[in-house]
């Protein structure tokens, strides 16, 4: 099993920045990628950025890239979303999640209310 916890959202006005935090603890051995994904009223969830946990590759959205970067700190064993220049339309709830190759092996944080006020 493997625990994450979300922390950073919060309410930002548009053009402002936020940096959310997933730390992940547990079998983190069985974990090959992290990443951010997010889901506004009425839509689907959708990826936002994903990194691999034992390699320098990152994925970010087309609908955010260069706004947003992800990185990682495997000491800690958390993943970082930086998010900058934030739209409304960026307004969602942002979860975390860890997988690896296994088809057990995929976890999700609660997620963090990220809201963006124009």
């Amino acid at each position: 099993q493997v625990h994450l916890v979300e922390s950073g959202g919060g309410l930002v006005q548009a053009g402002g920045s936020l940096r959310l935090s997933c730390a992940a603890s547990g079998d983190i051995f069985s974990i090959n990628y992290m990443g951010w994904y997010r889901q506004a009223p009425g839509k689907e969830r959708e990826l936002v950025a994903s990194a691999a946990t034992s390699a320098d590759s990152t994925n970010i959205a087309g609908s955010v890239k260069g706004r947003f970067t992800i990185s990682r700190d495997n000491a800690k064993n958390t993943v970082y979303l930086r998010m900058t220049s934030l739209k409304p339309e960026d307004t969602a709830v942002y979860y975390c999640r860890a997988w690896g190759s296994g088809i057990l092996d995929n976890y999700w944080g609660r997620g963090t209310q990220v809201t963006v006020s124009s």
